[in-house]
């Protein structure tokens, strides 16, 4: 059939070979084929037969009317009719297509061109806005650093009327009329003024003070010690103060960005926001007062932060235990008036020293001043703060114990535990009370009034039920009806003894078992955890039953998998390493404040050697004081201060 369609009516009423003529009919042909398009093949058959007739479909004509011009013209049915091939390749047909093509590759050039352009455009106005964001946040940091700065600027006058007091320090220096206070701080007294004599008299007795450093060289000195530490650390301190700053907007509910901001910006003069919620500063006597607010705030824990710059050892304990292949300190904590500090571990005791017989007596060995055999491993010891003499334990069989030192024996034995106690806790506001959490998920509540009238053995008071290991309880410092639970599951619990149902507040953070929770005061709970972190809570500023987002996030130590300790002393917080170090944190910053490490020795070689398997492994401060008692996991025990 293709060879009748392509074949030319002269071709078909003559045998003779084929044209020049005849191959411009068959272009003709091929050019319908190339424009029509068939469903079926039977449309295609009577649409090549009328096409011998030059009869063509009328949705070509429609559609195609030059096409189907062309077509008819290159299918004359007179052969010299037909355009010759040079008139074919110069005809308007084929040169029209060419030229569209070339339009249509100008066209996409310059949209290609135009998409290159609105991409280019578009980057730069995302660009723009990006830094205008920038700027905007930079221009509202330095709105109300230059606040801040006006705010510190103007106490100076009114701190200035104390100027004259570094004076008279040197002179009572000089005089010999400071002392030490007591053995425990550095704090200094003075006596009453002395009686007052001329310039030059006093600069006199000022150089010639032999042995004493005029107050205001010590002043100097320590201030710069400050500035060397505030820029060591100066990008962790910015990032503080940022994080103070933004809390205190989000608090006061007026950001620092927001629309109703007054700045002034002339030259060299301070920029003053709406936002800033700064109190007048105010004078209280001689001394004064700083101002009132998150400056106050920011201040303290700065000057915190840079008033002590290592942690020295006072004293380190020397004891001889030959007969336990495990000497680890499990819980380590000083009694009511700081005289005496107890040990316990894994080695079944309970060992008192005296703390100033450690600390002022070097010997080769310190020998406790009371030992008590426990028959389980040691979990948690805490002293009683009402009744001296006595001291709670908790052990791994699950036993908790009332010991009375005096006597060296246990007077109270609780049995209610099925798994072992991690921690104990009497209550400070009422003395009589014992909570103890251990691994079957139950808090216990004790009184200790009812253990004494049934002799040794004693029965609970109240049992929480929870749904994973407890780690960790604590009592409010100032109630004995609340308490806090630290928990396997990553949470923290805070109950209402009066209504032990349901937690009253459930602190979310931690990724890990949180091993610690204590109180920094009746609102305040920090907690330690194995995800290497302790987080700062704040029940006071949420009434939500469930609090997900603390006031600040402690790291820097390491801690995946044991109990390092904590322990909290005037803001001060102390916690342990597996990287065998002690470190210090201040509430108000995330980051360390003082480290120490444990040093390790080869017994053989005597040298110092890294040993990955010893950790830190409890902590305890003496009171609220700059003293703090350590442990690690081979029973070596230092008595550490910040200096």
């Amino acid at each position: 059939m293709e060879l009748s369609w392509y074949t030319s009516p002269e071709e078909a009423e003559d045998s003779g070979g084929a044209t020049f003529a005849s191959d411009v009919y068959r272009l003709g042909v091929l050019l319908f084929e190339l424009f029509c398009a068939f469903e079926t093949m039977e449309e295609k058959i009577r649409a090549m037969a009328n096409l011998r007739h030059r009869v063509l479909p009328p949705q070509l004509l429609l559609k195609w009317p030059k096409e189907a011009s062309f077509c008819q013209l290159l299918m004359h049915p007179v052969p010299n009719t037909r355009p010759k091939m040079s008139d074919v390749l110069q005809s308007e047909f084929l040169n029209r297509s060419r030229n569209s093509l070339e339009e249509r590759e100008a066209a996409l050039r310059l949209r290609e061109e135009i998409e290159e352009q609105e991409l280019l455009l578009d980057f730069l106005l995302q660009l723009q806005r990006r830094k205008q964001d920038i700027a905007d946040n930079l221009q509202d940091t330095v709105a109300f650093l230059s606040s801040d700065i006006n705010e510190a600027i103007r106490q100076q006058p009114a701190l200035g009327q104390c100027g004259n007091f570094s004076f008279e320090l040197d002179k009572e220096v000089c005089s010999g009329t400071v002392e030490d206070q007591s053995d425990c701080g550095s704090r200094k007294r003075f006596r009453p003024e002395l009686p007052a004599i001329d310039m030059e008299e006093q600069n006199r007795s000022v150089e010639e003070c032999s042995g004493t450093v005029p107050s205001s060289v010590l002043i100097q000195e320590s201030v710069l010690s400050k500035s060397s530490r505030l820029m060591k650390n100066f990008e962790k301190l910015e990032t503080a103060y940022f994080l103070t700053r933004s809390k205190l907007a989000r608090h006061v509910g007026n950001p620092i960005s927001s629309c109703h901001q007054v700045l002034r910006r002339t030259t060299g003069s301070p920029v003053v926001t709406e936002g800033s919620s700064i109190d007048d500063f105010a004078l209280e006597g001689h001394y004064g007062t700083r101002q009132r607010g998150w400056m106050n705030s920011f201040l303290e824990g700065l000057c915190s932060y840079l008033s002590f710059s290592k942690l020295k050892v006072r004293a380190e304990l020397k004891q001889c235990d030959l007969l336990n292949s495990s000497n680890l300190v499990c819980s380590v904590g000083f009694d009511r008036d700081k005289e005496f500090f107890a040990i316990a571990g894994v080695n079944k005791k309970i060992k008192v020293f005296e703390y100033n017989m450690i600390v002022n007596e070097h010997r080769d060995i310190h020998y406790p001043v009371v030992e008590m055999s426990n028959r389980s491993k040691l979990s948690c010891i805490c002293w009683n703060s009402y009744m001296k003499s006595h001291i709670a334990s908790s052990d791994f069989e699950g036993i908790v114990q009332v010991w009375d030192v005096t006597r060296s024996q246990v007077f109270v034995e609780m049995r209610e535990h099925e798994r072992r106690v991690w921690s104990v806790d009497f209550s400070l506001a009422d003395p009589t009370k014992l909570v103890s959490g251990s691994d079957d998920g139950s808090v216990k509540l004790w009184n200790m009034n009812q253990a004494i009238l049934f002799l040794h053995l004693a029965g609970s008071v109240g049992t929480i039920r929870t749904r994973a290991n407890v780690c960790s309880v604590q009592f409010q410092p100032d109630s004995a009806r609340s308490i806090a639970i630290g928990s396997a599951d990553h949470k923290i619990y805070c109950y209402d003894l009066r209504n032990i149902r349901a937690p009253y507040c459930t602190l979310v953070g931690h990724t890990k078992t949180v091993s610690y929770v204590k109180y920094v005061d009746a609102s305040t709970i920090v907690s330690a955890s194995t995800d290497n972190s302790l987080k700062l809570w704040d029940l006071s500023m949420n009434q939500a039953r469930t609090i997900d987002s603390p006031l600040q996030t402690f790291t820097g130590h390491t801690n995946t998998k044991n109990f390092v300790g904590l322990s909290i002393s005037d803001g001060y917080i102390a916690t342990g390493s597996e990287t065998n170090e002690v470190f210090v944190y201040h509430k108000a910053f995330p980051m360390p404040v003082l480290a120490y490490k444990f040093s390790v020795a080869d017994p053989i070689s005597g040298q110092e050697i890294d040993d990955p398997s010893q950790f830190i492994s409890c902590v305890c401060w003496r009171g609220q004081s700059s003293t703090l008692l350590s442990a690690n996991s081979s029973g070596n025990i230092k008595i550490l201060e910040m200096d």
